[in-house]
């Protein structure tokens, strides 16, 4: 008989098939736009090229979600942090 794991990590985010919501959506959207290109274009080769893509798709998502600093350009925090007011009165000597 097969034991299954209690999920414990409830605080941590949801996860479907290795890919957080906001990544399978989009992955689910190309499975539905795959098989409206099917339907209306049927050819071995379509079928071929977008089940690759698909696979690919799958397979750059799951490698983005793993590695979040890949797509990460500005920095996490601003060179410098002050509480001061910004105004536009100049005090310094001409």
């Amino acid at each position: 008989m097969r034991k299954f794991e209690v999920y414990k990590n409830i605080r941590k985010r949801a996860v479907i098939f290795g890919l957080p919501i906001s990544l399978f959506a989009l992955m689910m959207v190309s499975v539905l736009a795959s098989l409206l290109i099917i339907i209306f274009s049927f050819s071995f080769g379509m079928i071929i090229s977008l089940l690759v893509f698909n696979a690919t798709l799958y397979v750059v998502l799951t490698r983005i979600n793993n590695n979040p600093q890949l797509f990460q350009i500005a920095k996490a925090f601003p060179r410098i942090i002050s509480n001061k007011r910004n105004s536009s009165f100049n005090y310094e000597e001409d």
